[in-house]
C-alpha cells in the first residue's frame, strides 16, 4: 500500500501519537483522561481528520473479539463466586516448604490459571495473597511479585483466551483453539521453567533468609514446648489439683509449722482424695445444670420451639445444597466450554453461550455480574481498532514493512531474529495488541508466500513473542501494571516495584525465554 496524501499522513500520525501517549502513559499532566478516553479521542480524530470514513470506522471494530472478551469476563466472575481462586490460594500455601518452594508454586499456578482465565484476572486475584504471605514470613515480596506477573504473561500465551492479543490472532488467523494450544504449549512449559530458574538464581540469597529465620523460630518453639511439658508432668496427682487447693495446702503447711503439736502432713493419697471429691462435686453441679437445661428444653418444646429450630435447620441445609449445586454446575459449564473450544467451535459464541448458561443457572438478577464486566476495556478496544485502522490507511506501516520484509522471513534464523526484535520493540513501545493489529496480516502474508505451514507458524511466533515481550519492562503488559498497583496500595504498608528493578530481571528473562520458545516452535 502506497503512502496516503501528505495531509492524511501528518494528521493520521498525530491522531495515532495521541492514542499511543495516552495508552502508555494514561496520566500525563497535559491530558490526564486515561486509556479508554484516549482511545476514543484517537478514533474520533481519525474520523474528524478524514483519514478514515465513519463506515470504515464501524467496520474496523471486531465484534468477535469483543464478544469473546465479554464472555470470558462473565465466566471469570462466576468462577470467582464458586471459590476457584480461593482454592488456588490454598494450593499455593498447602504444605509449603519455604520461600523457594512458594516461588516455584506461584510460577506454575499463575501460568496455568492465566492460560484458562486470562493473565489480568490471575494477577488481580493472587496479588493480595502473595503480599500477605510475604509479610507474614518477613521477606521482601519483590521476587514473588515478579514471579506472578512474568509467569502469568508466559502462561497466557498457551491459549487464545489467555490474553487480548491472542484473541485477535486466533480470530484473524482462523487457527482453532486446539491447534493454538498444542502449538504453543511446549514453548509455554519450557518458558515457565526457565523463568522460574532465572528467578531462583537472581534471588537465591533473598529467598534463603526466610528459611534460616524459620529454622531459628522452630528451634525456639521446640525448646519452649519441652519446658512446658516438663513442668506440667512433674507430679501425676498435682495435675488434678486446682490453684485454690494448692494455695490452701501451702497455708495449712505454714500453720502446722507455727503450732506446737506436730500434725500429720497431707500425703499424695490425701491430695488425690481431695481432688476426687472436688471432681465429684463438679460432676454433681454439671448434672444439676444439665437437668436444668433439659427442663428448659422441655418447656421450649411445649411452647413450639422445636418447629422453629427444625425450620431453621432445613433452611440452612437447603442453602448448603444450593451452594454446592451452583458450584458443581459452574465447574461443569466451564469444562463443557473448554471441550467445545478444543472441538473447534466458534470461540466467541462458545464463550457467550457459557456466560448466558451460568447467568440462567444462577437464577438471580444478573445485575451484580454484569456490573463486574470491564466495559471500559471493551470501549478501549473499539477505539483502538478504529485508530489502528486509520493509521494503516496512512500507508506508513506498509511502507516500513516493505523495507523490512526481505530481512524478516521466518525460513531463516536471521529472519526470525529480526522479526522477533521488531515485535519485542513495538510491543513495549506501542503495546502488544496494536502491534498485533499492525503486523499480523503482513507477517502472515509474507510467510504464506513460502508455504501454508509457515503461515501458521508465523501466527504462533507472533503470539509467543508479543506475549513474552510483556515481561521486558514494567509498561510492557497490563498484568505488570496490575501487580505493581496492587503492591503499592497494599495495607498496612505498600511496596513499590520500580521500573529499573523490574527491568533488571525482565531484560535477561525476556531474551532467553523468547529465544528458547521460538526454537521450540520452529
Amino acid at each position: 500500500m502506497a503512502l496516503a496524501p501528505t495531509e492524511n499522513v501528518i494528521l493520521g500520525s498525530f491522531a495515532f501519537a495521541i492514542f499511543w501517549v495516552l495508552a502508555v502513559f494514561p496520566a500525563v499532566p497535559f491530558l490526564p483522561i486515561g486509556r479508554t478516553a484516549g482511545s476514543l479521542l484517537g478514533a474520533m480524530l481519525m474520523i474528524i481528520f478524514k483519514v478514515i470514513t465513519p463506515e470504515q470506522a464501524f467496520s474496523a471494530i471486531d465484534l468477535s473479539v469483543l464478544g469473546l472478551l465479554f464472555g470470558t469476563m462473565v465466566v471469570s466472575f462466576y468462577l470467582e463466586s464458586a471459590g476457584m481462586f480461593k482454592y488456588l490460594s490454598i494450593l499455593l500455601s498447602w504444605r509449603s516448604r519455604g520461600a523457594k518452594d512458594l516461588l516455584c508454586r506461584i510460577c506454575v499456578v499463575s501460568a496455568i490459571s492465566s492460560a484458562l482465565f486470562t493473565n489480568d484476572t490471575t494477577c488481580v486475584i493472587l496479588s493480595e495473597f502473595i503480599l500477605k504471605t510475604a509479610t507474614q514470613n518477613g521477606i521482601s515480596p519483590h521476587p514473588f511479585l515478579l514471579a506472578l506477573a512474568s509467569s502469568a504473561n508466559v502462561g497466557s500465551s498457551a491459549t487464545p483466551i489467555g490474553n487480548p492479543q491472542n484473541l485477535v490472532i486466533a480470530l484473524q488467523s482462523g487457527i482453532s483453539f486446539g491447534e493454538f494450544f498444542l502449538g504453543l504449549l511446549p514453548s509455554m512449559l519450557v518458558g515457565v521453567f526457565i523463568n522460574a530458574l532465572i528467578l531462583l538464581c537472581m534471588y537465591w540469597r533473598l529467598l534463603s533468609v526466610e528459611k534460616d529465620e524459620e529454622k531459628a523460630i522452630s528451634e525456639d518453639n521446640a525448646t519452649s514446648q519441652y519446658c512446658f511439658s516438663h513442668d506440667s508432668m512433674s507430679t501425676p496427682c498435682q495435675s488434678y489439683v486446682s490453684t485454690s487447693e494448692s494455695t490452701n495446702c501451702s497455708n495449712m503447711n505454714e500453720n502446722m509449722g507455727k503450732n506446737r503439736k506436730p500434725r500429720r502432713s497431707l500425703s499424695e493419697s490425701d491430695i488425690c482424695r481431695v481432688s476426687v471429691a472436688s471432681k465429684d462435686q463438679a460432676a454433681d453441679r454439671h448434672d444439676l445444670s444439665s437437668q436444668h437445661e433439659t427442663m428448659e428444653l422441655k418447656n421450649d418444646m411445649e411452647l413450639g420451639m422445636p418447629q422453629q429450630i427444625t425450620t431453621q435447620r432445613s433452611k440452612d441445609k437447603s442453602q448448603r445444597w444450593r451452594k454446592l449445586s451452583c458450584k458443581t454446575c459452574t465447574y461443569l459449564v466451564i469444562i463443557g466450554m473448554l471441550i467445545a473450544l478444543l472441538m473447534g467451535l466458534n470461540m466467541s459464541w462458545t464463550a457467550l453461550t457459557a456466560a448466558l448458561v451460568l447467568i440462567v443457572l444462577d437464577f438471580k438478577d444478573a445485575g451484580p455480574c454484569l456490573e463486574r464486566v470491564s466495559y471500559s476495556l471493551l470501549i478501549f478496544f473499539c477505539g483502538m481498532f478504529i485508530t489502528v485502522e486509520g493509521f494503516n490507511n496512512t500507508g506508513i506501516p506498509s511502507t516500513l514493512w516493505n523495507q523490512m520484509e526481505p530481512h524478516a522471513r521466518i525460513n531463516h534464523v536471521s529472519g526470525i531474529s529480526v522479526l522477533a526484535f521488531v515485535i519485542l520493540l513495538l510491543s513495549n513501545v506501542a503495546s502488544n495488541v496494536p502491534t498485533v493489529l499492525l503486523l499480523g496480516a503482513r507477517v502472515a502474508a509474507s510467510a504464506a508466500a513460502i508455504s501454508k505451514t509457515e503461515e501458521k507458524k508465523a501466527w504462533l511466533m507472533l503470539a509467543w513473542v508479543s506475549t513474552v515481550a510483556g515481561n521486558l519492562s514494567l509498561l510492557g503488559s497490563a498484568a505488570n501494571l496490575i501487580v505493581c498497583e496492587k503492591a503499592r496500595r497494599a495495607q498496612p504498608s505498600g511496596y513499590t516495584l520500580s521500573f529499573w528493578t523490574h527491568l533488571k530481571f525482565g531484560l535477561p528473562s525476556t531474551i532467553i525465554v523468547t529465544a528458547v520458545g521460538l526454537a521450540v516452535i520452529n
